[in-house]
């Protein structure tokens, strides 16, 4: 994801190798040869953009997108942030978009066969424009930790995943987003995957009672920086 600035690369030693033997599935799917960088062309870096046009008016309330007409169960959270460069520069119009698990901790996906109950009226997917100030919003609902097979009595804790579109669809990254406080981060493989002890921190959000909505929803800041000293870790 690249800026009117000249690119510069991402640092990619504060995130997560290909293989992180404790992630068990890396060994098989991570690759065994050195990569080969190609540097982006102009094309690459300006191409089709997804603009703010497109969205549809409860594309980032994911309380209410499943087009049904009653209530998610769960805790209803908000969650903000701004994309930024590596100058603090907003990055407007960049397309954001989450998945996540349900209050139960499943996702609506045929694959998770988790022994917890969907959601009919939870789809657990949103997406956001970022404006003028590169801020996106989302209304959802917290999600639940769930279970996997990477070792006896894994659990992973609650998440959001984002994924973020630049100047073109070809600038993807992705990343995850955690809250404060989780018992389950420092038994995490992905989440400790992150070789750096602050970018690991740059994952978990931030508890704001400035976004908190009174009665109502609690609220989380999560910025996404995309390089420089403070940047994200993102998924290679």
């Amino acid at each position: 994801m690249s800026t009117d600035r000249d690119f510069n690369g991402r640092d990619w030693s504060l995130h997560p190798a290909y293989v992180h033997a404790p992630y068990k599935s890396t060994l098989t799917r991570g690759p065994t040869k050195p990569l080969v960088s190609f540097e982006q062309t102009l094309s690459e870096r300006t191409g089709p953009i997804y603009g703010a046009e497109a969205m549809l008016p409860l594309d980032a309330d994911l309380t209410k997108n499943a087009a049904s007409r009653g209530e998610p169960k769960g805790e209803r959270i908000i969650v903000t942030g701004r994309v930024l460069d590596e100058s603090g520069t907003p990055i407007r119009d960049a397309l954001v978009e989450v998945w996540q698990a349900n209050a139960a901790g499943r996702y609506a996906h045929k694959v998770d066969q988790h022994d917890a109950p969907l959601d009919p009226n939870f789809l657990g997917a949103g997406r956001s424009v970022t404006d003028g100030e590169g801020r996106y919003t989302f209304t959802t609902i917290k999600p639940g930790a769930y279970p996997w097979k990477n070792h006896p009595n894994a659990w992973r804790p609650a998440h959001i995943h984002f994924s973020l579109f630049g100047p073109s669809l070809l600038t993807r990254l992705v990343t995850q987003m955690y809250f404060p406080g989780d018992p389950l981060l420092p038994l995490d493989p992905i989440f400790n995957g992150v070789p750096d002890d602050e970018a690991r921190g740059r994952l978990v959000s931030k508890l704001s009672m400035d976004v908190t909505k009174e009665d109502w929803a609690l609220g989380y800041v999560f910025d996404i920086v995309l390089r420089g000293p403070k940047q994200t870790p993102m998924e290679r």
